[in-house]
């Protein structure tokens, strides 16, 4: 597996990116399967692909305040991300890992990586929910998926060091919620690991066996998906 060493000034260029990723993968102009971290510089809101703005954002605060509003490509709720707030990406091959085809198994198969990734660094680390990492029943990080027909795009989050009292000013109470969050506020059902970026990185690069330092990517289809999705309106608003 080749790791990415990239980061956008933007928060739509690195989602975009992700997309490109996996759109490489799927076009064959990628050889291997690919891990990449980066971490979130400002404050901004993630959309699930389906999410209804209405239902999960404070929309009129979000505007005020002039916080980012992106809908990524792959399912999910929607988060609030900000500086202490990693993400992490894998482009996976469905050739090599044709179980993955399955979205439970796909969930399944990732988080047992995280958890035996981090494992080392915290205690109690437990897969909870549909695709949620907890520790002690709180929520650590949270994940969603991507499927073409040969390559799987997995990525997702990890609170390391953030500031966890911004999530109620931006986000509604989620209308879906896993059984064993039981209604708690978003300040009583997540945490962070307390974890510098670094040691997470290195921890998540041996796990995946991640030692090929991927030389970067190109630009232009970056660019292309943000002109077209990731800083469209008429994509972020579509719900």
């Amino acid at each position: 597996m080749m790791f990415l060493q990239q980061t956008l000034p933007k928060p739509a260029e690195n989602l975009a990116l992700d997309e490109a990723l996996l759109e490489s993968a799927e076009q064959g102009l990628l050889q291997d399967e690919v891990l990449r971290c980066w971490q979130a510089d400002c404050v901004f809101v993630v959309l699930g692909r389906s999410g209804r703005v209405a239902d999960e954002v404070y929309a009129s605060k979000v505007r005020e305040d002039r916080i980012t509003l992106i809908r990524r490509s792959s399912g999910g709720g929607t988060i609030l991300a900000g500086p202490g707030c990693m993400f992490f990406s894998l482009v996976l091959s469905l050739e090599s890992h044709p179980a993955l085809r399955m979205v439970d198994s796909a969930h399944q198969w990732v988080l047992s990586q995280l958890v035996n990734a981090l494992a080392p660094l915290t205690a109690g680390l437990a897969a909870r929910g549909a695709s949620d990492l907890t520790v002690e029943d709180l929520k650590v990080g949270g994940n969603s998926m991507r499927i073409r027909r040969n390559w799987l795009l997995y990525h997702g989050t990890l609170l390391l060091n953030m500031d966890l009292h911004q999530i109620h000013s931006y986000l509604r109470h989620p209308p879906r919620e896993p059984t064993y969050r039981s209604g708690r506020s978003h300040l009583d059902f997540v945490r962070n690991l307390n974890q510098p970026f670094a040691t997470v990185e290195k921890h998540l690069r041996n796990q995946f066996k991640a030692s090929t330092v991927m030389q970067g990517f190109p630009l232009a289809p970056i660019l292309q998906l943000c002109w077209e999705k990731y800083e469209n309106d008429e994509w972020t608003y579509q719900r």
